[in-house]
């Protein structure tokens, strides 16, 4: 089974929140499943987006809800990175080829941010326009991040905040560094 299938059927199975259908449907209709997940680290790759989603729904449930899909869970983990699609562009660049010494045109992804809201805010964003979300889950979206967002490197103690009011907040960051790092590295 593709990872977009699987995808959609955990979706389908997990998320049956008025407004989901019509998301899942407009997902279909942008790069979501064929996006990578990151320009240049884990899962930058076609498809990459789509795994890595999976790959923190798996980590999130296994970890925090001994395998039983919770639809708050599988809300947050299966589209806390909704704002990567429509994100990446596939740009050319020349690299000089070790073994014949010539010049070669590669492909790469590059960032192409044509609505730039900021990254859990714009997933939460794209979320509502269809669906509405639980206050928990819209925040642990927001913050999925945690230090690693721009607006904690300011000074900012609002991710720090979140983590202590809200758990499900701290479950997907965990299952999100869980899935980059350990599950799938530098693939």
């Amino acid at each position: 089974m593709s990872s977009m299938q699987e995808y959609i059927n955990e979706f389908k199975k997990a998320i049956t929140r008025q407004g989901s259908a019509e998301l899942l449907e407009w997902m279909k209709t942008t790069d979501f499943f064929t996006a990578p997940a990151s320009s240049k680290f884990h899962s930058a790759y076609e498809g990459g987006l789509c795994e890595h989603s999976l790959n923190v729904y798996k980590v999130m449930i296994n970890r925090y809800n001994n395998g039983q899909p919770d639809e708050s869970m599988a809300i947050c983990a299966l589209l806390h990175d909704l704002c990567k699609a429509e994100f990446y562009k596939i740009n050319y660049r020349n690299v000089k080829n070790e073994e014949t010494g010539k010049w070669e045109k590669v492909p790469y992804y590059m960032i192409e941010d044509k609505y730039p809201f900021g990254h859990g805010e714009k997933s939460v964003f794209l979320i509502e326009r269809f669906m509405k979300l639980k206050i928990d889950e819209a925040i642990s979206i927001r913050w999925h991040m945690g230090g690693f967002d721009d607006a904690v490197r300011g000074g900012s103690f609002c991710a720090g905040n979140t983590f202590e009011r809200y758990p499900l907040a701290v479950m997907l960051h965990i299952a999100d560094i869980e899935a980059t790092y350990l599950v799938e590295g530098n693939k």
